[in-house]
């Protein structure tokens, strides 16, 4: 993806405008004052438009999202995940985004149906209802059967949303680039990067051969689980913007007033989709990573059937450690454990006092870790532990962040439908068979062959790497090269400010001695010197303020 996309392309300048604008009527511009583009900031802020600025900045930031369009609602589903950099509360707030908009005219979706299959959908299936039953940012939805009879769904994508989403990317990796750069309290949030990884997750939305991919792991792992239903995914009938699935017949987990009328056990149901997660997180370590109600459906029978399977998360082995480390220790009241787990899974600033960490931590262990399994709170417990971590600028790998975010949701929609359901209760047996997998001997064993083969690597290298270093010695090769980070920019400030010292002194003499030549009794060397000097001071002044603060240790 192009990093400086208007350096290039001046046609996404319009965008650009679009918005800035946008921001500037909510009320979210603010960060652009730090910019050195006075006459750009007029351009904006001049034009009429009321401010809406009453409304909390959480739902002003959601607001906008939805205004700007596709590639924009989905940004704020995936900061959704991210609440250790937004804050819990923005990210429950963009959790409430909804992409629903009106279908495109059939004509369109039959156009990318045939370029896709090389068919009309009248030949290939037996029926096709040519007016979508939903519609969502990026595709709508259609009935139709096949030809052998079966009910199935089409999920088409929108003609042209490409294109317009990756026009979106290119300027939002713009504008994360120069937030980096000149303004730089945004650092800590890793703009560019966060921008990149969800570049890579909404190019995996538009491409309907991922969620097909899952929906076919997912089936396959619950092959024995007559409670767990997945729509089949007819992959001949399925291309890359299009998606052919199973027609599931059941009550939406969103559809309150239907499940209650069903006479079906609510909380059974909200304890079967809950174990399937469980299943889905300490077992395969790959699970539906969006378990908000309108994605379950009670089926007959109880069955518990999953829809919309392109979000999905996975936690490869050194993760899943990792956070089993963080839930032994808050389950052992360990705070220096839970301390090193969180510093091990995240990244720390330089400046974090570890200190302050561990007093808070010690404050929330004492919270929650003397609370019984039917009272514990998880999503309460998730979100406080999540406050610390982004009070201390720890930065959570994506694949935790998601995780966490699902646990919360599942916690919501299982007691939406089940206000008696306790999530604690659900984890608390895969939490034991984590544990009892993770030090069970064929696991150790592994352990044991993975370290074995490091330190047989590292003994193979070792003599030859030993033996080169000493010949380099005895013939006088041996060298020892330091890279020094970032030294150059404190040389240059400091050779600078010496430069402007010197200067502003000499330049006192000139004038307080009216060194010729003179002009109205002031030294013209004199009076020179000194704008140099200010000049200079300016100079070094500004590139201070650049690195955060006159007191940042960051040049």
């Amino acid at each position: 993806m192009e990093l400086n996309p208007l350096a290039k392309h001046q046609r996404d300048f319009g965008r650009v405008a679009e918005i800035m604008k946008a921001l500037v009527r909510y009320g979210l511009a603010d960060w652009m004052r730090p910019l050195p583009f006075a006459s750009l900031q007029q351009f904006f802020t001049s034009r009429e438009g009321d401010v809406i600025a009453e409304a909390p900045m959480s739902v002003r930031v959601r607001l906008v999202l939805t205004e700007l369009g596709p590639t924009f609602i989905k940004l704020g589903q995936v900061l959704s995940t991210r609440p250790d950099l937004i804050g819990v509360e923005l990210a429950e707030e963009l959790s409430k985004l909804q992409s629903s908009t009106p279908p495109d005219p059939p004509e369109a979706i039959r156009e990318v149906i045939i370029e896709d299959m090389g068919r009309p959908p009248e030949e290939i299936f037996a029926t096709y209802d040519a007016h979508a039953f939903a519609s969502a940012s990026i595709a709508q939805v259609h009935h139709a059967t096949l030809k052998t009879g079966e009910a199935v769904v089409l999920k088409v994508r929108k003609p042209g949303i490409q294109r317009k989403v990756e026009a979106d990317l290119s300027i939002l990796a713009w504008l994360a680039e120069m937030s980096e750069v000149h303004a730089p309290q945004s650092k800590q949030y890793e703009p560019v990067a966060l921008v990149r990884q969800f570049e890579r997750t909404l190019m995996h939305e538009l491409d309907f051969n991922h969620e097909r991919r899952n929906i076919e792991e997912f089936t396959r792992r619950f092959a024995g689980d007559a409670t767990v239903r997945f729509p089949r995914a007819y992959a001949e009938y399925s291309s890359k913007r299009v998606l052919t699935m199973e027609r599931l017949d059941g009550i939406p987990g969103n559809d309150r007033e239907s499940l209650q009328a069903s006479g079906a056990d609510l909380n059974a149901f909200a304890l079967r989709g809950a174990n399937m997660y469980m299943a889905m997180i300490f077992r395969d370590s790959f699970y539906h990573a969006d378990p908000h109600p309108g994605n379950l459906m009670l089926m007959p029978g109880g069955v518990v059937g999953v829809l919309d399977c392109g979000m999905a998360g996975r936690l490869d082995e050194r993760l899943r450690d990792e956070v089993e480390n963080l839930v032994l220790a808050v389950g052992q009241a360990d705070v220096l454990a839970l301390a090193d787990a969180v510093c091990r899974l995240g990244s720390v600033s330089a400046g974090a006092d570890h200190d302050q960490l561990i007093a808070e931590l010690s404050d929330f262990v004492a919270d929650y870790a003397s609370q019984s399994i039917s009272e514990l709170d998880v999503s309460e417990a998730l979100s406080a532990l999540t406050s610390i971590i982004r009070h201390h600028h720890v930065v959570l790998p994506p694949g935790v962040s998601l995780l966490l975010r699902t646990l919360v949701l599942l916690e919501g929609t299982s007691q939406l439908l089940s206000p008696k359901f306790s999530l604690g209760e659900v984890i608390q047996p895969f939490y034991r068979r984590a544990i009892k997998r993770r030090f069970a001997p064929k696991r150790m064993l592994l352990r044991l062959q993975r370290t074995f083969r490091d330190w047989d690597l590292l003994f193979q290298a070792l003599p030859r790497d030993l033996g080169d270093a000493l010949q380099r010695i005895r013939t006088g090769n041996f060298q020892v090269h330091l890279d020094h980070r970032h030294l150059d920019h404190v040389i240059n400030r400091l050779v600078m400010g010496i430069i402007m010292a010197s200067m502003f002194l000499g330049s006192s003499l000139l004038w307080s001695m009216k060194a010729p030549p003179v002009v109205w009794d002031i030294s013209i060397f004199g009076a020179a010197g000194y704008m140099i000097s200010l000049y200079l001071g300016w100079r070094l002044y500004r590139a201070i303020r650049k690195s955060g603060s006159i007191d940042s240790k960051d040049p």
